[in-house]
Formats: structure tokens, C-alpha cells, sequence
């Protein structure tokens, strides 16, 4: 299986759009969005070209493609606009025998860990910062934010395939790569 995963999306009409086409290069299987879909929160400035109408259009074009999971921006408002659901707090995915707990990591995280077992991985954006980590037995990966990064990092997503994780700007060039 060939997955997308980006995180932290905050309404950039611009950035979601180069995100977008990204998708249709890649021509991944699935897109798993972790979440912080279309506000932009308060604690962050608005991002280049906010408009949630357009990102919103721009999703539900490719909704057939999307897992979602819910981000600390993310309500039932969001949804009604949402062709997709997004309200989930956590997805389990199986891909390639490993288990992958996706959430958008403002609940679980290094410092609180979801129930999940050794050789499993925790996939989360919301410090909108990548990551390739251990913490006790589970790996920790973090795609980055596509429209606010941080930490000096790049607009940024990542893709999986043949176990292998690749960090990527939106200009399609790989930059970090971890095989599990």
C-alpha cells in the first residue's frame, strides 16, 4: 500500500492546494490527514491564503482517498462543511504488519502513550514539527505541517511505501526517510 500522510492543514488554501497536487503525482492508495483540517487555531498566525471554503472544496474533490482523524482545531462545524468523517479522535491502521495508531497527538504522545504494543507506531502531527523517534517500545513519526511549520522545519508530508517512510516538501523532495 502506497499512503500519504500529512498533518496541519489550518485552512491554506495556498498550501493545500500544492498539497493536492502532490496527490496526484504520488497517486497514493489512501491520504490519512491527522488532523487541524481548517481553523487555523488561536495560538497560530493566520496561514498564506487562509480560506477554509476552498480547502474544504479542495478535500471533498479527493474525499474517496481520505482517512481522517481529529485535531484540537477540529469540530462539529468543521464536519458539516466535510464530506468525509473527521471526528474520530484515533484510527488503527495495519499496513505491512505493522499496527499504526494515527491520532493527532495533542492527547497521545511520547509523554502519554495510547495502549498499543511493542514494535507498534504512533502517528501524529500537532507540534507541526517532524519526527522520527523512539520512546520506550513504540516509534513516533510526525509528517510535519503542510501550511505552519515550526521548528525551523519545511512545509512538509510524508509518504509510505514498501516500509519505508518518506518526509517530503511539497515540492515533492525527499528530505528525511525511515524504514521500520
Amino acid at each position: 500500500m502506497k499512503l500519504m500522510i500529512a498533518s496541519d492543514l489550518h485552512g491554506s488554501s495556498y498550501f493545500v492546494t500544492k498539497l493536492a497536487e502532490r496527490i496526484e503525482i504520488e497517486q497514493p492508495d489512501k491520504v490519512l490527514l491527522l488532523g487541524d483540517l481548517l481553523y487555523h487555531g488561536p495560538r497560530n498566525d493566520l496561514p498564506e491564503l487562509y480560506d477554509t471554503k476552498v480547502v474544504a472544496k479542495l478535500l471533498n474533490e479527493r474525499k474517496n482517498k481520505l482517512l481522517c482523524v481529529r485535531g484540537n482545531c477540529d469540530t462539529e462545524v468543521d464536519q458539516m462543511v466535510l464530506d468525509f468523517p473527521v471526528l474520530a479522535d484515533y484510527a488503527l491502521v495495519e499496513i505491512d504488519g505493522h499496527t499504526i495508531f494515527a491520532t493527532h497527538g495533542h492527547i497521545y504522545n511520547c509523554a502519554n502513550l495510547p495502549p498499543i504494543g511493542m514494535g507498534d507506531i504512533l502517528l501524529h502531527g500537532h507540534t507541526h514539527i517532524p519526527e522520527h523517534t523512539v520512546c520506550g517500545d513504540v516509534l513516533i513519526l510526525n509528517p510535519g505541517s503542510v501550511s505552519i511549520p515550526k521548528g525551523g522545519s519545511c512545509n512538509s508530508y510524508m509518504m509510505y511505501e514498501n516500509h519505508t517512510f518518506c518526509w517530503k516538501n511539497l515540492d515533492g523532495e525527499v528530505y528525511d526517510t525511515y524504514t521500520v
